[in-house]
């Protein structure tokens, strides 16, 4: 089994940025634990805070991987077009985010993603990500 996790904006500053909201852990630590508990898929980590690089991952795997989880960060409450690259793509793509985006401000409420997505899973920390690979399981 394949799963790609693809990660956008300020995501690269976990573990320093908000750990109130966001935690103590870096993704890349979170990423090496996945790989141990679950050897039987081939991971790949993708992480930019530049969208086209997101919609360019999101096409490159579309189509051959089992899964995608995706955390557009601040892109999900912005960007047409990786919603658009998440429905033009055949591989199922799980919308992923640490916090609870509803207990946050209100702009934080819409997601361009979620109506083109396999399910949405949010507000559980970086379990989040796990839960998610749970559903390709």
């Amino acid at each position: 089994m394949k799963i790609s996790i693809i990660n956008g904006p300020n995501l690269n500053l976990l573990g320093q940025r908000e750990p109130s909201v966001y935690g103590n852990q870096t993704f890349e630590e979170y990423f090496t634990t996945l790989q141990i508990k679950y050897p039987a898929i081939a991971f790949t980590y993708f992480q930019s805070n530049i969208e086209g690089e997101l919609i360019d991952k999101i096409q490159e795997f579309g189509f051959s991987f089992d899964g995608i989880i995706l955390n557009a960060g601040a892109y999900t409450h912005t960007s047409i077009g990786i919603g658009d690259a998440v429905k033009a793509v055949t591989t199922p793509v799980v919308e992923v985010h640490i916090s609870n985006t509803f207990f946050r401000e209100s702009f934080r409420h819409q997601s361009y993603i979620s109506g083109n997505a396999k399910g949405v899973i949010l507000g559980f920390g970086l379990k989040s990500y796990e839960l998610a690979i749970q559903s390709f399981l």
